[in-house]
């Protein structure tokens, strides 16, 4: 005799891994993590893109377009992609690669690519809980903020600004998932999550 087993959403990991990511590039943008900081950090990047994917993947099998999607991107370029990125810039810079000095201009061509899909499926969160709509705003802001310093068209002093968008968008991950677990196992509001901006 078979058993059917259904799964309920891994959103809320996907929030928290995303949490992880934010605050950990918000420490590297408001200086707080040396250079023996980032293979540690490329190795909590490793964990959150584990997550990231497995989430992406049931997103995608249950039809959530825009989750999934998102999810997926998340996964390969702010986990996977940045881990080898950080690791890469660790090894330049302690030397182990010889002479050879990061050129972040390549970055800010790839995150302009990341940026502007961010940015074009946001709308799409107007349906979604306004804390997760917010998220995705403020990292709209940081990642465009992110091309303009990789590119050189915008000075150190914005580097602050992105840290505090990363952690303000981690704290609202980590609100959201708390209400969407808790308000499921409880099966009544118990964090708000706001209604959407658009039924």
């Amino acid at each position: 005799m078979s058993t059917e087993h259904t799964f309920v959403s891994p959103g809320p990991a996907g929030l928290a891994a995303l949490a992880v990511a934010c605050f950990g590039f918000g420490a590297v943008f408001n200086g707080h993590v040396e250079l023996g900081g980032l293979p540690l950090l490329a190795a909590w990047l490793v964990g959150g893109g584990i997550v990231q994917y497995t989430v992406a993947v049931m997103e995608l099998k249950d039809h959530n377009m825009t989750g999934g999607n998102v999810f997926l991107f998340f996964a390969a370029f702010f986990m996977f992609g940045a881990a080898i990125s950080v690791m890469m810039k660790f090894l330049m810079l302690s030397g182990v690669l010889g002479a050879v000095k990061p050129a972040a201009m390549v970055e800010g061509f790839c995150w302009m690519a990341g940026a502007a899909f961010l940015t074009a499926v946001t709308p799409a969160y107007l349906k979604s809980p306004k804390p997760l709509f917010l998220i995705v705003l403020l990292l709209d802001v940081a990642l465009w903020l992110i091309v303009g310093l990789d590119m050189g068209k915008l000075g150190p002093e914005f580097k602050p600004v992105v840290g505090y968008l990363l952690y303000a968008s981690g704290w609202l991950g980590i609100y959201t998932a708390a209400a969407v677990v808790n308000n499921h196992i409880f099966g009544k509001t118990v964090l708000p999550t706001f209604g959407s901006f658009v039924k």
